[in-house]
């Protein structure tokens, strides 16, 4: 069962309270120290995210056999060739533009 935390709106206290997800949510509960039942609302709290893993790649979302594969360097001896040949060449110098004074 999930936990949630209710504060006392009177006095700012907050405790936790283990309820069901078909629960609704409380809107009195009984004071731990003198029992007596007094007006609580509900603190939503962020949720807490773990990513395990090698690491997330943008062909992840992608089907295919290519989507489980990360990149890298391949064991192919023609790997080095293709990467020189898919790398971008560099750009060339722009040249400075005319300046036309009259």
């Amino acid at each position: 069962m999930p936990t949630y935390v209710y504060k006392f709106v009177d006095s700012g206290e907050t405790i936790e309270v283990q309820q069901a997800f078909t629960d609704d949510a409380l809107t009195e509960v009984a004071h731990p120290s003198d029992g007596k039942m007094r007006p609580v609302k509900k603190v939503f709290q962020p949720v807490g995210i773990t990513f395990k893993g090698g690491g997330f790649y943008k062909t992840d979302s992608k089907g295919g056999s290519s989507a489980t594969t990360p990149p890298g360097p391949s064991s192919s001896s023609s790997s080095s060739e293709s990467s020189a040949a898919s790398a971008p060449a560099p750009a060339p110098a722009a040249a400075p533009a005319p300046s036309t004074s009259a």
